[in-house]
């Protein structure tokens, strides 16, 4: 039996630790719309203390209607709300929903799933399909352009593209073949920092990716992959460190361990979750999962600022606004 001592001495997980959970959706819930509304001024004007600026020209020189919750820049006569210019702009729900849709959103730990958050708020599931994926494409925006550094991870791994196999033994054949595929099958190539980001990438091949490795990796970095034959061209460029995992995981000098983790994460959140993520929507939830895996140390009161910051400095989204209306 394990004596008392000991098991004051184990360190406890940070998810399950107090300083994780800051946020409190019940709160958020109770917010009135006044409150609401503040709270995206304070986050959207944070460095001018809620003081509404011009998204088309930047003055601080605004006049504030009485009847409605709009401005008017006093140099361009720009009218303009709160969610104006943002990836929220031309919306229907109140501003509370969003701030509830983004604490829910933060709140799962492997994802949450658009028919769930519609029924978190009670709308359409093609309102909460977009309103995810917008948040999607707010994250992923953080990292555009990013490097990696130092000791990098380099793996990739498969999704989409399933083909069921046919009802009699006699008439199945074998999968693995590009023959017998029927081209929707992606790869998700991550390049892990140890100790610092995670910048996933989607590809028809693994081998496809060598130039966006050679664009993204800084020189001089090391790199650890495993034996697969395409990733020999990246000795000419790095330092790289092979393991061969039909023998061991981690052989003390090289190892992808954190590369798979983010796969772990990723799998579980396609068979636990949202069920399917390939296709054109593989990268916006690759993009998601290396959100969360960059900030899973990271407690879910400040995911929700830092989801709401991102939300509010994102441009409108080209892809989103209006797509169901095609």
């Amino acid at each position: 039996m394990r004596s008392t001592e000991n098991v004051g001495l184990m360190s406890q997980h940070f998810l399950l630790s107090a300083k994780a959970r800051t946020l409190s959706l019940a709160k958020v819930a109770r917010l009135s719309d006044d409150e609401a509304y503040e709270t995206f001024r304070l986050i959207r004007w944070a460095a001018t203390d809620g003081s509404p600026v011009c998204p088309r020209c930047e003055c601080a020189a605004v006049y504030t209607y009485t009847t409605r919750r709009l401005f008017k820049c006093k140099a361009c006569s720009h009218q303009f709300s709160v969610t104006s210019g943002t990836i929220f702009a031309s919306r229907k729900l109140p501003v509370r929903d969003y701030l509830l849709a983004i604490a829910i959103f933060v709140n799962g730990a492997k994802g949450h799933s658009a028919l769930q958050l519609s029924r978190d708020l009670d709308c359409q599931y093609k309102t909460a399909f977009v309103m995810a994926h917008k948040i999607r494409e707010a994250l992923a925006s953080e990292d555009h352009g990013a490097t990696a550094s130092g000791e990098v991870e380099v793996d990739g791994a498969y999704f989409g593209g399933y083909v069921k196999p046919a009802n009699h033994k006699g008439n199945r054949r074998d999968r693995r073949r590009i023959v017998n595929q029927n081209g929707k099958r992606r790869v998700v190539v991550i390049m892990r920092e140890r100790g610092g980001r995670t910048l996933p990438f989607v590809f028809k091949s693994e081998d496809a990716s060598l130039v966006k490795i050679a664009q993204t990796v800084a020189p001089g970095s090391i790199i650890h992959a495993d034996e697969a034959t395409h990733w020999d061209a990246l000795h000419a460029r790095f330092l790289t460190k092979r393991i061969n995992h039909s023998e061991s995981y981690s052989d003390g000098d090289a190892c992808t361990n954190q590369a798979e983790s983010f796969f772990s994460r990723m799998r579980r959140a396609e068979i636990g979750i949202h069920h399917r993520i390939a296709g054109d929507y593989l990268s916006a939830y690759a993009g998601e999962m290396a959100w969360r895996e960059n900030n899973r140390r990271v407690s879910n009161g400040e995911q929700y600022l830092m989801v709401a910051d991102a939300a509010l400095r994102h441009p409108i989204s080209r892809q989103w606004k209006g797509y169901w209306q095609r």
